[in-house]
């Protein structure tokens, strides 16, 4: 199977080709606006070609008849959107219309999976968000993944492509620096502390609520999407809710305790950060996910051991 992913230099499309590279039946093609490395460790590296490109430049070059799945995953988060308008609209959007154009055009009916986002949603929400709430977002970047979505709905629904939106939880825990995601202190909270940095929680209520998902449990729900039957769901409404968990920033803070040791603790510094707060506080913070667990996608057991899988590969390296 030849696969393209956009945004392969990213966190997500690493991990991704990482894992379809130990599977010698698949070709990977990875593109960025910078030159994207193949993931060390994997069996096949030989199979995957890197590519630098700019998708507002045109994607005629990427694109050709042998693809069998794109995994979109290029794009500016949530408080870089927030903060730079324009370049949310044009990298988000724009760079996403003419990848869909270039596929339409070169091989129509191909199999996309678009990387959208639980910021779709704004207050205000019932407890627990279901598939029959209407989405209503409180962000830039929100807005730009429903225009997405909607893309993805049409292009689909008039045969152009066979398009997944993947709605992702907020992934923790992610390795390597920051981002630009206001939920990037999500995986900052254990990822620095269990290095030995200072990470800083941009909300002092220790009660509040995120949406979770593992990397490990995120990879093997979107491997599991390359294989799900084209009339999963109805070819208008494509979008799927990932599963995740519900946790605190306090169950956090005790799960980090319980994996790394009470001296960790030190690290955290609680404090307001009001531009931040503003986004965090327009998510949905709990999913009814039937629908993706009846198509075959599972969700982590527990936050704790999502810590102590991210603590046993820091110690592998």
């Amino acid at each position: 199977m030849h696969i393209l992913i956009t945004g392969g230099a990213g966190f997500i499309g690493q991990i991704l080709a990482k894992e379809l590279l130990n599977d010698p039946s698949h070709k990977i093609t990875l593109t960025d606006i910078i030159e994207p490395p193949i993931p060390k460790g994997t069996k096949y590296p030989q199979n995957a070609k890197p590519i630098k490109a700019d998708l507002l430049q045109g994607a005629d070059n990427l694109v050709d008849k042998s693809l069998d799945a794109v995994y979109a995953f290029h794009g500016i988060m949530s408080s870089g959107a927030e903060e730079n308008f324009d370049l949310g609209m044009s990298v988000n959007i724009d760079a996403t219309r003419t990848l869909l154009e270039a596929l339409r055009k070169t091989c129509p009916g191909v199999r996309v999976i678009y990387s959208s986002s639980q910021a779709v949603y704004g207050q205000p929400l019932p407890e627990v968000v279901t598939d029959d709430i209407t989405p209503t977002p409180q962000s830039s970047y929100g807005a730009e993944k429903i225009v997405c979505e909607t893309l993805i709905n049409e292009y689909t629904r008039r045969g152009f492509i066979n398009g997944f939106t993947l709605r992702f939880p907020t992934i923790s825990i992610r390795p390597g620096k920051p981002t630009a995601a206001a939920s990037s202190f999500l995986s900052g909270m254990i990822r620095e502390p269990l290095n030995g940095k200072e990470s800083v929680i941009p909300i002092e209520d220790r009660s509040f609520r995120s949406w979770l998902c593992s990397p490990k449990t995120l990879v093997h729900n979107l491997i599991l999407t390359l294989s799900l039957p084209a009339d999963a769901v109805p070819p208008h409404i494509r979008q799927i809710n990932v599963p995740g968990i519900c946790v605190s920033i306090q169950e956090m803070m005790d799960a980090l305790e319980k994996v790394g040791g009470k001296d960790k603790l030190a690290f955290l510094k609680e404090k307001g950060d009001p531009s931040l707060i503003a986004i965090l506080k327009s998510w949905p913070t709990c999913f009814d996910n039937t629908q993706a667990i009846s198509l075959g996608m599972k969700r982590d057991s527990s936050f704790e051991e999502t810590v102590r899988d991210y603590k046993q590969e820091l110690e592998q390296q």
